[in-house]
């Protein structure tokens, strides 16, 4: 069996997400595993660097899977490219070592919210930004973000419930930017938790509206506590851009 490496791209608007459900076909590794399956006769599993949640989208999503096919890499990334749906693709696909895992092996990830801060909606941007009209406060934001970087307990930054497993992640970069009527927050680390890229984004935007103070971000994390942090962003203008290797 060979393994494969695929880079995807995706709009996922009408999707319930990355993960294969029993209750719906309608998710992305769902998807391309019926194609592949339909390629080589047998079941192929298809595992992904993250489960992006429904309605994220991704530039640059990672995955793997294995297949025994005398096709090319290039003629397997035609045959997904001409049967897939038309809002999934693939957009790189090379053979892999054979113990190359997409999630495990995976250094670090880079998300991207965007909001459109404009009382005119955008029509053509609508799914991939979500609007916030109300005038917000860049710098502050700037400020309580550098208090989120470096490696901390983000316990308070998840929707997961009470688990086994460690809480503490490392951001690498976050970054806030305004281009013309949109504010864009880049996030850069070594793993993120559910929902926190979007529970990060609700929290600095309270700064940014006046919620809650700049200088709040240590005593948050300290907190441990996702009811002490602010709202989930919703999911349209959240994009996985990149996973690291």
């Amino acid at each position: 069996m060979k393994n494969y490496k695929m880079i995807l791209q995706y709009e996922g608007t009408r999707y319930q997400g990355w993960q294969r459900q029993e209750s719906t076909d309608n998710t992305i590794q769902g998807k391309l595993e019926s194609v592949l399956t339909k390629l080589c006769g047998s079941r192929t599993e298809v595992h992904g660097a993250g489960r992006t949640d429904a309605g994220v989208h991704a530039y640059g999503q990672a995955a793997h899977f294995h297949m025994d096919t005398d096709l090319s890499p290039e003629e397997i990334m035609r045959y997904l490219n001409t049967y897939l749906p038309e809002d999934i693709a693939v957009i790189d696909m090379e053979q892999a070592p054979e113990r190359f895992h997409s999630r495990l092996h995976a250094r670090g990830k880079m998300y991207r919210y965007r909001v459109l801060n404009s009382e005119t909606p955008h029509i053509f941007d609508r799914r991939y930004v979500w609007q916030e009209p109300r005038e917000i406060d860049v710098e502050a934001m700037k400020r309580a973000a550098a208090e989120l970087k470096g490696t901390h307990d983000f316990k308070s930054f998840t929707s997961a419930k009470r688990g086994r497993k460690s809480t503490v992640r490392t951001i690498e970069d976050l970054r806030i930017e305004r281009v013309g009527e949109e504010i864009r927050f880049t996030y850069r680390g070594d793993g993120f938790l559910y929902h926190m890229a979007r529970i990060l984004t609700g929290t600095l935007l309270e700064v940014g509206l006046g919620d809650r103070r700049a200088d709040s971000m240590p005593e948050l994390l300290a907190a441990k506590d996702r009811a002490q942090a602010g709202f989930l962003a919703p999911a349209k203008g959240l994009a996985l851009m990149e996973v690291y290797y």
